[in-house]
């Protein structure tokens, strides 16, 4: 996916240009896969651009959309992209740490969501602001977990996307917490490869085990048809 200033969807078009994290397949893939039906407050984690608060109020036209990032950039970049967007009335930008948040006595979110800092081991990216995006420094996936299960009400969900090599911790993280995984999409980015990504979805409410694949293109370079399902209502060229 290109880096562009502007990214424009069928919908609304986000301003990328100062987040230290720009659009990308895996914000969009979180953004179209989470459950939104009947969810009325929604948490974006790690917001960067909104993209995926913006989406989430596309595909739910009453829900009341919270979006947080530690970064200043990013959510002036946020709080921008909402207010030109067709739901403005209905996103929040707030500058400010999860893990503060976690701590306070709201637990009224049907849904939190988040495209999570990934980077655990390793080089890290160069520029600070890529660093706080991307590194589990600021907010492990353990932190992340926890800290929802404060701020979900009984029935609520968490709905992430990591690499598929970080399974073994959010299980773990996961079971520490008492929050159940529900389902998990495991993602391949050509058909014949491993998988490279894994959405989830965890949640205290009651439901069917779901465990599937999602394959994004085919050999021949073109997207496959449940690809185009699930993010055929945003992008432009689908």
């Amino acid at each position: 996916m290109g880096r562009e200033r502007v990214f424009r969807f069928k919908q609304f078009a986000v301003v990328n240009d100062r987040t230290a994290m720009k659009v990308g397949t895996d914000g969009v893939l979180l953004g179209a896969w989470c459950p939104v039906d009947g969810v009325a407050r929604v948490l974006d984690v790690g917001t960067g651009c909104g993209v995926i608060a913006l989406m989430v109020a596309q595909r739910n036209g009453s829900a009341r959309i919270d979006a947080i990032d530690i970064d200043h950039d990013s959510i002036e970049e946020a709080a921008i992209n909402f207010g030109r967007s067709p739901w403005s009335e209905r996103l929040t930008a707030i500058e400010g740490d999860f893990n503060d948040m976690a701590c306070s006595d709201d637990s009224g979110y049907d849904l939190v969501v988040s495209n999570p800092p990934y980077f655990t081991n390793g080089v890290l990216p160069s520029g600070e602001a890529r660093i706080t995006a991307r590194h589990t420094a600021t907010l492990s996936y353990r932190q992340l977990i926890e800290g929802a299960t404060r701020l979900l009400n009984d029935a609520g969900a968490l709905a992430i996307i990591t690499p598929s090599d970080a399974e073994g911790e959010i299980q773990e993280a996961a079971a520490f917490a008492s929050l159940p995984i529900r389902r998990m999409t495991r993602v391949i980015s050509v058909e014949g490869a491993p998988p490279k990504r894994t959405l989830w979805l965890l949640s205290r409410r009651e439901m069917p085990y779901r465990e599937d694949t999602l394959t994004i293109a085919r050999r021949d370079g073109n997207f496959t048809s449940e690809y185009v399902a699930l993010t055929g209502a945003f992008y432009l060229k689908m």
